[in-house]
């Protein structure tokens, strides 16, 4: 066979070798054939592609994980904070991910962005702060409604970090601290409501026994004289002081 007769043979082989497209497991090829595009995707494995009439595009099926700008986002109650989130999703339907948006990735970040900022623009600051899960799960609804004619399926949205302002800061750790102070006196007020129901029954006890208060002074003496004070406290019974004041005022009326 001759030379010239040869190189036709040999572009056909070249086309056809250029023509064979490798897709990988977790990709998908979306043909557009004379601008038109084919009724399923293609892959994986090998596809054959026949450029010029056909063109090709790649699109990945493994979950994308894309990060939201801190957004200035303004509270129910009037609180200016930043609020960033990540979001996790991926493409159910290469086809519409490539007619029905131009760039969905694109699109998608700008859509998030918004999104965060009307929904959580919605709520207080301590619904933001106490119920976070709660508006994980909003988000996601939201964004996988309008992302649905897209092609794509948001699993995920996990807001990351809330910034505060100082004075807001502040406010909070001070709120913080009177909780704790009220949960302290509280606690404070119920020991003392059960101390007086010990003592009141130990003085009913007492009143039965009354040789218990010597021993309850003798008691007290030991314990003082363990720790070796220089001074000591004598308790003195206030019948004692009773039937003192008893015998002073029979002695001023007799006088």
């Amino acid at each position: 066979m001759d030379l010239p007769a040869l190189i036709p043979l040999v572009l056909v082989v070249l086309y056809l070798i250029s023509s064979i497209k490798i897709l990988a497991e977790y990709e998908r090829g979306v043909i557009f054939r004379l601008g038109r595009v084919l009724s399923a995707p293609k892959g994986p494995g090998v596809v054959l592609v026949f450029a010029p009439l056909d063109r090709i595009a790649r699109i990945s099926l493994r979950i994308e994980t894309m990060e939201v700008p801190a957004q200035d986002v303004v509270t129910r109650d009037n609180v200016t904070l930043k609020v960033n989130a990540v979001i996790y999703f991926r493409i159910v339907d290469p086809i519409k991910a490539i007619i029905e948006v131009a760039n969905y990735l694109y699109a998608t970040s700008q859509l998030a962005q918004t999104t965060l900022r009307s929904v959580l623009g919605e709520v207080e600051l301590d619904e933001l702060l106490s119920q976070r899960e709660k508006l994980n799960v909003r988000l996601q609804s939201v964004l996988d409604q309008h992302t649905g004619p897209w092609g794509m399926k948001v699993t995920m949205v996990e807001v990351k970090q809330v910034d505060l302002p100082e004075s807001m800061i502040r406010a909070i750790a001070r709120q913080a601290e009177a909780e704790r102070e009220r949960r302290a006196k509280i606690i404070h007020a119920e020991g003392e409501v059960g101390a007086a129901a010990n003592l009141e029954k130990a003085a009913e006890m007492m009143a039965r026994q009354p040789i218990a208060i010597q021993l309850r002074y003798l008691q007290t003496l030991v314990e003082i004289g363990t720790e070796k004070n220089t001074t000591v406290v004598f308790p003195l019974p206030m019948d004692i002081l009773s039937n003192l004041s008893k015998l002073l005022e029979k002695s001023s009326r007799e006088a």
